[in-house]
């Protein structure tokens, strides 16, 4: 009985929960609810919904470029795209940002994507981040495409792909980057530039 109750309560609570984050999102402005103006300035660069146009695209911007090593600050401009091409090395939730107004659903947080350039070489200090937001998300779902970070890692983990987004300076992990790393700080990438938000996932041979 006990854990009956118990288990009808989970059930309540998160249902709650989700309700709550639909709510939170679906009146999330732009900017979040940042309160830092880093993070008020970048969230709408995150949260872009216009697709790059053919001159928006810039050619440089390759995997390799952007694993090459070296303070790359002012490598690339977020007013630009970029296409780059490897492998998917892992997928997963992202984090409680102020993007999305903290909110906690997986449905309405970022998916990161971590790129390699070679898959037999897991080594995250070497990734590269490409990031599908919940607004796209919705976007594509509303195409009958499922872009949720559970049917992303079913589809294109170890695959090949080409991946088409805004470039992005997420300047928050710049103490975590191979490129700008601080002293004994967490490497967990290889760059602080991203494709974020990503626009096209195209799975390769």
């Amino acid at each position: 009985m006990k854990q009956s109750m118990l288990i009808l309560a989970l059930v309540v609570f998160l249902q709650t929960a989700h309700a709550n984050d639909a709510q939170t999102f679906a009146h999330c402005p732009p900017r979040g609810d940042a309160k830092q103006a880093a993070a008020r300035a970048l969230n709408p660069l995150k949260r872009r919904m216009t697709l790059p146009s053919a001159r928006d695209i810039d050619r440089r911007v390759t995997l390799q470029a952007m694993l090459m090593p070296g303070d790359d600050t002012h490598r690339w401009d977020t007013r630009r795209a970029g296409v780059i091409e490897g492998y998917v090395a892992d997928v997963k939730v992202g984090g409680i940002e102020s993007v999305n107004c903290h909110t906690r659903d997986p449905l309405y947080r970022d998916t990161h994507i971590e790129i390699t350039a070679d898959p037999l070489k897991r080594d995250e200090e070497t990734y590269v981040i490409v990031e599908v937001t919940p607004q796209t998300r919705h976007v594509m779902a509303v195409q009958g495409i499922d872009w949720s970070t559970g049917t992303l890692r079913k589809t294109l983990l170890g695959k090949r792909v080409r991946i088409t987004g805004w470039l992005l300076f997420d300047v928050e992990h710049k103490p975590n980057a191979t490129n700008t790393a601080s002293p004994d700080a967490h490497i967990w990438r290889a760059t602080v530039w991203e494709l974020h938000p990503v626009t096209s996932i195209e799975v390769l041979p």
